[in-house]
């Protein structure tokens, strides 16, 4: 499959409108990013024998028409923003409007390979539901910052009234998605699974399961560099710089933050073994810590990817 053969379309996201271009033909469209728009659109698209659609992630505003296309037929290759970007720098393109990048979006997917399998539909709603959770934490956090500010018992009494009211909504909300992704078989056991790992509770297991679908399907290298705490090396010629960690989805991350700051010190034998002897080895709290998230994220993969609940001697995984 090369540029040259492959016609394809791509799509520059706006919260209204939605800019179309093809490749190699250069045909354009503008439609309404609406469920008339998206209708409009696959009718055009079909017309034109196109079957990839190149689409750039903006912020969920492409959602709907991803999911439109893909209920159609269309292969539809979701194209994170940093992709675009150095695909324009390697094509030296310069000028931005929203025509332009949709017909950048258009020769970027037409030079891809094979595409990903589609994810799994029923994650989108999750995630929105994880994400609705996530803003409630922040809120919570939020208001125990604002507390400190304060010392008059009226007003105290109303941010705790705030505070115990978030809380309650927020482990209302968390049993509701668990209930939720639970009645689907394949995701309950994957929960169930993730969770049988010392040190992971039920919050961090959902966002796994819901935002990190390819946990045990691929090597422990791949889901490090996937959540993005695969350490880098920034070597270059006769200096050998500090290795680090970089990309990678952020939202994970910080769930296995949370669970492997305890997980470290108390709830998981190996983890506390490993952050001790980084420790009397020299190395920073935060190195030890990041090693140990992906310490514990290597052991949710191997209990997914072999399908049996967490060991504290499990073997060993493939690293291919």
């Amino acid at each position: 499959m090369n540029e040259t053969s492959t016609k394809t379309a791509g799509i520059d996201t706006g919260k209204k409108s939605l800019d179309v271009a093809t490749y190699p033909t250069s045909e354009r469209l503008r439609v309404a990013n609406t469920r008339n728009g998206h209708q409009e659109l696959v009718a055009w698209l079909s017309a034109r024998k196109i079957k990839r659609v190149g689409i750039e992630a903006s912020g969920g505003y492409e959602r709907a028409v991803v999911e439109h296309l893909r209920e159609h037929g269309f292969e539809v290759a979701l194209l994170q923003p940093r992709q675009v970007h150095a695909f324009a720098i390697y094509k030296l393109r310069r000028a931005k409007n929203d025509r332009i990048d949709a017909a950048l979006i258009a020769e970027c997917a037409a030079n891809l390979g094979g595409l990903h399998e589609p994810p799994d539909t029923r994650l989108a709603a999750f995630a929105e539901h994880l994400l609705f959770i996530e803003q409630l934490e922040y809120d919570i956090a939020h208001l125990k910052t604002r507390r400190e500010h304060f010392t008059t018992k009226r007003i105290l009494k109303q941010l705790e009234r705030d505070f115990q009211r978030l809380q309650r909504r927020r482990e209302a909300e968390l049993l509701l998605l668990q209930v939720v992704v639970c009645k689907h078989d394949d995701l309950a056991r994957r929960l169930e699974l993730i969770a049988s790992v010392d040190g992971i509770g039920i919050r961090t297991a959902l966002t796994l399961v819901i935002l990190l679908p390819e946990l045990g399907k691929v090597s422990r290298e791949q889901i490090s560099a996937l959540v993005g705490v695969a350490p880098y090396d920034d070597d270059s010629g006769e200096r050998t710089g500090e290795r680090h960690i970089a990309g990678g989805r952020s939202r994970v991350r910080r769930a296995l933050f949370n669970a492997a700051l305890p997980a470290s010190q108390r709830w998981n034998t190996a983890l506390v073994a490993l952050y001790g002897r980084l420790k009397n080895n020299g190395k920073a709290h935060r190195k030890a810590i990041i090693a140990c998230v992906r310490k514990l994220l290597i052991f949710a993969n191997a209990v997914v990817e072999r399908g049996t609940p967490w060991s504290k001697n499990p073997p060993a995984h493939r690293t291919a």
